[in-house]
């Protein structure tokens, strides 16, 4: 119960999770990478679900972010078999979206998460929010979806600070208002 409430909490945190695997994320450890919004590895990272293996199954979301991060047929396969996988085999199946080697593995997440706090923080959470949830519904509701938060950012202070400060060619400074 504990654990489901930790993936829930991950998958429905409104500000960006990027992670980085720099050792084995076998089981748990891989559910909870498949719950982040995007994940870095180092080449020598290595992911399994295991749970089969061991008379049970995945039940901390593995069988629900693998197949949306990797397809139904590559889950299956993964999931069926209990069989690990590398990072660049991550990274080709698209659960990953960067492979580096260990040294670089912090700074280039660091690096990332800092270029992501230079945004609006509206913006940046209205977003997530409307792929996310875009995602689960029809192309029709997820457009609809997208202009609600769209609209939500008009009256924002961040927004006319963004359009001042590109048309007065500055680094906007933004205050999540």
């Amino acid at each position: 119960m504990i654990f489901e409430r930790m993936v829930r909490a991950l998958i429905d945190c409104p500000v960006p999770i990027i992670g980085a695997v720099n050792g084995a994320a076998y089981g748990g450890g891989c559910e909870i990478a498949g719950c982040c919004d995007f994940l870095y590895a180092a080449e020598t990272a290595r992911f399994a679900l295991t749970e089969v293996t061991l008379g049970i199954m995945p039940g901390g979301g593995g069988t629900q972010t693998l197949p949306r991060a990797v397809g139904e047929r590559r889950a299956k396969e993964l999931i069926l078999t209990g069989k690990p996988f590398t990072a660049a085999q991550a990274r080709d199946w698209g659960l990953v979206n960067e492979v580096f080697p260990q040294a670089d593995l912090l700074p280039e997440a660091l690096a990332t998460a800092s270029h992501i706090a230079r945004n609006a923080p509206i913006s940046v959470r209205q977003a997530k929010l409307a792929i996310h949830r875009g995602l689960q519904s029809s192309l029709r509701d997820g457009l609809s979806l997208e202009i609600e938060a769209y609209n939500r950012m008009v009256p924002t202070e961040d927004r006319r600070e963004g359009v001042l400060a590109f048309n007065e060619k500055r680094p906007p400074n933004f205050k999540g208002r």
